[in-house]
């Protein structure tokens, strides 16, 4: 139903007031026109445009735009590349430092490792590290660090008392920085022959 004189005074509303909602009713539509029109001058320019985009994509200027974004999109995707190496390598070192690999070794491992077969969790850390590890530690197996075990160091080689046995004070005795002469075994068994030589 039409908004409408005679259906605003059947619903009781006063001559005045009938004026002033149909003067606001005929903005309101007006303005909706001009809106309207504007869209579809707008829509009837669309096609033009479009065909002048078509137009320059095949000119010059339109292959100069593909070149440009697939530099662009070439540029990104080495980017991420990159990061993603970065990322990759330093996992792969900090998986490597547990592996008692030389430096050396670690710097061989990570110049030839095999990037393509090194994934990363969703932590950052390396996916299958022990795997990584193992294959680093047997592939550069000669920069694999030895760990040898050595005696005690005695830095004061026991007395040569060619069978004699010692008193008590050369047992005890100190040099001029007041440490003992003999080491602690060394005291200790020439007191055991000591006391047995008194037996």
């Amino acid at each position: 139903m039409a908004l409408s004189r005679k259906f605003l005074s059947a619903l009781g509303i006063e001559a005045d007031k009938v004026d002033e909602i149909i003067n606001a009713h005929m903005e309101t539509v007006n303005g909706l026109k001009e809106e309207a029109e504007g869209y579809k001058q707008d829509a009837e320019k669309l096609a033009t445009v479009q065909k002048e985009l078509d137009t320059l994509k095949k000119s010059t200027a339109g292959k100069d735009y593909d070149k440009l974004a697939k530099e662009f999109e070439d540029y990104k995707a080495e980017i991420a590349a990159k990061e993603t190496r970065s990322a990759k390598e330093k996992a792969y070192r900090d998986a490597l430092k547990d592996s008692n690999l030389t430096d050396r070794g670690i710097e061989k491992a990570i110049k030839f490792a095999d990037w393509d077969k090194i994934e990363l969790e969703n932590d950052g850390s390396l996916k299958s590290a022990k795997d990584h590890v193992k294959a680093a530690r047997e592939e550069w197996a000669e920069y694999v660090a030895k760990t040898t075990t050595s005696g005690a160091n005695t830095p004061t080689p026991p007395a040569n008392t060619g069978g004699k046995v010692l008193t008590r004070e050369q047992i005890y005795a100190k040099d001029d920085h007041g440490r003992y002469i003999m080491d602690t075994a060394a005291r200790q068994k020439a007191l055991a022959e000591s006391l047995a030589a008194q037996n």
